[in-house]
């Protein structure tokens, strides 16, 4: 289905572009959040009629989104979270807890403008990307911690999920060496 846009997409085009993309797409998405127009005739000339404006509202957005940007950027959010010996944690960390943290820090972002590949699941610091506007990212540090204690030692550097795991080699040597000093071996059994 061949639409325009009414605003600028992300990896798809500009404001007035017509571009085609399948028919759900368009349906589900583009059409029904506003972002674009069936591409027929009769749409096309009230696009042309709407375009001073529309790219006037855009240039807005884009220039609120920049103000928030540069105080967002750079942020670090503590999110406290249960996690085993090994750092991995019980549950994950999503851009819905992101968002959440950020509110309550007093930003206005949703969890559709925090973009992460994959859920974090360790502990530590995290550089999370936050959509702001189609042309404005900010990014943010997550600093995953089991508790608020840990947070400050990890901000300030501090590896805190590391774990000091013996070899099979040495455990033999310790059991080896209990059994000598016991008058035994290992193959007397």
């Amino acid at each position: 289905m061949e639409v325009i846009l009414m605003e600028r997409v992300a990896k798809l085009g500009q404001i007035g572009d017509v571009v085609r993309v399948k028919d759900g797409y368009a349906r589900n998405y583009l059409l029904a959040t506003g972002k674009a127009l069936r591409a027929t005739e009769a749409n096309k000339s009230r696009f042309e009629g709407q375009r001073a404006q529309l790219e006037e509202r855009n240039h807005e957005l884009k220039t609120q989104a920049e103000a928030i940007a540069e105080t967002l950027n750079g942020q670090t959010f503590v999110i406290v979270r249960q996690a085993g010996e090994t750092g991995h944690l019980y549950g994950s960390v999503s851009p819905r807890d992101i968002a959440e943290v950020a509110a309550a820090a007093g930003f206005a972002i949703t969890r559709n403008q925090v973009v992460l590949a994959t859920p974090i699941k360790t502990i530590g610091l995290v550089e999370a990307p936050v959509h702001l506007h189609p042309e404005v990212v900010a990014t943010v540090t997550i600093n995953v911690a089991r508790s608020l204690a840990e947070a400050e030692r990890q901000a300030a550097g501090e590896e805190v999920n590391t774990v000091e795991e013996a070899s099979m080699d040495d455990l033999g040597l310790e059991v080896g060496a209990a059994l000598a000093d016991a008058g035994g071996s290992l193959g007397d059994r």
